[in-house]
């Protein structure tokens, strides 16, 4: 007979109250987007998560561990729908404040320090496991490339897009004619 132990430890507590933080800050901002770009903006966290644990964590990198294993567990996927919150409001506050676009690589600059600060706190609360020599900053490098891809996708499908007539499609106009 197996036993199963239903006590969660930090880890566990610390991506279950990022996951509800997050989904709690999802639903009760006012709405900026619509219901399409919400969902395409959120699984860009998801997928980005998922696609980068699922490439370095796994043989024959392994460079990590998510939680207590190798494993794939219910934390884990939980986890994801966390990104996914982080992912949001990444577009949310970009959206909000019209990050001009001479200001846009201190916004990915600011947002890569927050989140390697974020994994920090993981690793120490044993969220990830290092293998091999893996850094967190090699993980900053990551974070810089995510959310510059991200950025360019808002360009495209977000308010700056060509069928928009949002502020950032003329920013980046006047920038190009500067």
């Amino acid at each position: 007979m197996i036993i199963y132990d239903t006590r969660f430890n930090m880890n566990e507590w610390f991506v279950l109250s990022g996951f509800v933080i997050g989904i709690g800050l999802v639903l009760i901002l006012p709405k900026r987007f619509t219901l399409q770009q919400s969902i395409l903006f959120y699984m860009c966290g998801a997928y980005s998560g998922f696609f980068f644990d699922h490439s370095l964590s796994v043989t024959p990198l392994s460079l990590y561990d998510v939680n207590d294993t190798s494993d794939y567990e219910w934390i884990d996927f939980l986890s994801y729908f966390a990104y996914g919150a982080v992912a949001y409001m990444f577009f949310y506050v970009y959206d909000k404040f019209r990050i001009r676009p001479a200001y846009i690589p201190v916004y990915i600059l600011i947002w890569s320090l927050a989140s390697v600060g974020f994994e920090w706190i993981s690793v120490k609360l044993g969220v990830f496991h290092y293998n091999y020599g893996y850094k967190l900053a090699y993980s900053f490098a990551i974070y810089l490339f995510v959310q510059t891809a991200w950025i360019a996708l808002f360009f495209r499908y977000g308010r700056g897009n060509a069928g928009n007539t949002g502020y950032a499609a003329a920013d980046l106009t006047k920038a190009k004619n500067a």
